[in-house]
């Protein structure tokens, strides 16, 4: 694109249930059409020379929406990957989860871990899938993995300082994102990533993410571009 493409790229994935019922759909059907565009944007991604893509994919708030809901996303990986995976090990995808994984279903936990260690090889885009995220529950698991190394005398408290605490984060393997988009036209964090966003540009659109294509990613990108305009050397 000429100008520095943002590395890491977070989008929390709002507006399918919305789209779903703007056609006499079910939420659920919003949400498999939100599927169908993550795959675009993943391709998008690659295309426009992204490293990492984050996808807000289940908030740990979402346990309480309607449980047939519940019970479609966590169905959804399953179906996802099953029909995916092997085209994520064509293109070199690296698939990544962000999360607390132990409390899903079985089958959930399993597709996940799955794509997880198949594609553990790749060296092209990372998907980071943020899946039972919750930002305050990150930064309070990284907490408490701190005080039982200072319990158990693996640390010293004066050791204690920002990069300590970022490496026990769910992301520490990843750079911070460095433009983080928001569908569906709320403009509030909702719990996603708030250590990593400290210093990302914030990008917020009303188009519903079932909308949300190739040709609208790369408008955020530009908006990131003109906040950073540092030209590639």
């Amino acid at each position: 694109m000429g100008k520095s493409v943002p590395k890491h790229v977070a989008i929390m994935m709002d507006g399918n249930g919305r789209w779903g019922k703007q056609r006499g759909l079910t939420r659920s059907e919003g949400h498999y059409a939100g599927a169908k565009t993550m795959e675009k944007i993943i391709d998008a991604s690659i295309d426009l020379g992204v490293e990492v893509l984050t996808l807000y994919a289940f908030s740990s708030e979402n346990w309480s929406r309607p449980m047939e809901e519940v019970n479609y996303l966590m169905h959804l990986p399953v179906k996802f990957f099953k029909q995916k995976l092997p085209e994520f090990q064509r293109r070199n995808i690296v698939v990544r989860i962000s999360g607390n994984l132990e409390a899903l279903p079985t089958r959930t936990k399993t597709a996940l871990k799955n794509a997880v260690n198949e594609t553990a090889d790749n060296t092209g885009l990372i998907v980071n899938f943020a899946f039972n995220y919750g930002g305050r529950d990150d930064i309070l698991q990284a907490v408490r993995h701190i005080v039982k190394e200072l319990q158990d005398e693996k640390m010293d408290l004066t050791q204690l300082n920002e990069q300590v605490l970022q490496q026990c984060l769910y992301t520490k393997e990843l750079p911070d994102p460095e433009l983080v988009i928001r569908t569906g036209g709320e403009k509030r964090m909702s719990n996603f990533l708030l250590w990593q966003s400290s210093s990302a540009e914030l990008y917020f659109t009303d188009v519903f993410f079932p909308d949300f294509d190739g040709p609208l990613l790369e408008k955020a990108v530009r908006f990131y571009q003109e906040k950073n305009s540092e030209l590639i050397v």
